[in-house]
């Protein structure tokens, strides 16, 4: 298992034909690889760092022993695993059921960690369209267009160094139906 200390970390499914999809970006504090604690033998995504990042390997054998000594880390761990099982099946109830521009908006929102306190948030650098695309379950040219329009908008922001800050504005998007 490995732990996120810095960066971004995408993990990314592929069909036998090739086809990929984006399934999580994960940052700060997360974990990918725990399919191991399971005795999972095949991996199911790929993970690649899309900026520079440190990862820590989490070897299983004091992992496991930890889960079982320490029943508050136990909590913890399994607090977090269910978490991140919800965002996925949210992920996949969202594909299966919005548009692509309200996708867009819902991971937007999502990547730049938006709060209900906050009125904008910036999305980590590293991003880009591609990476969305995927994400989205769309092409790059649909998500450009939505990007500009989410921009002419006042939804989002670019400044110069490629951070994309993200506004409250945006959640018009996701709860109008």
């Amino acid at each position: 298992m490995f732990h996120i200390q810095n960066g971004s970390v995408k993990l990314v499914v592929a069909s036998p034909r090739g086809k990929q999809a984006v399934i999580a970006i994960l940052g700060p504090g997360d974990v990918f690889g725990e399919g191991c604690l399971a005795k999972q033998s095949l991996r199911m995504s790929t993970a690649t760092a899309i900026q520079p990042s440190t990862i820590s390997r989490v070897n299983k054998g004091p992992l496991v022993r930890l889960i079982h000594q320490e029943p508050t880390f136990a909590k913890l761990f399994i607090s977090y695993l269910l978490s991140r099982m919800g965002r996925i099946e949210e992920d996949f109830v969202d594909r299966l059921f919005n548009f692509s521009e309200k996708r867009l908006a819902r991971i937007l929102l999502l990547l730049a960690h938006f709060g209900k306190e906050s009125r904008s948030e910036t999305v980590h650098r590293g991003f880009n369209q591609e990476h969305l695309a995927q994400m989205v379950g769309t092409t790059r040219s649909r998500v450009s267009h939505f990007m500009n329009k989410f921009r002419k908008l006042g939804f989002v922001d670019y400044n110069g160094n490629g951070a994309l800050t993200v506004h409250s504005g945006l959640l018009s998007v996701v709860l109008h139906e």
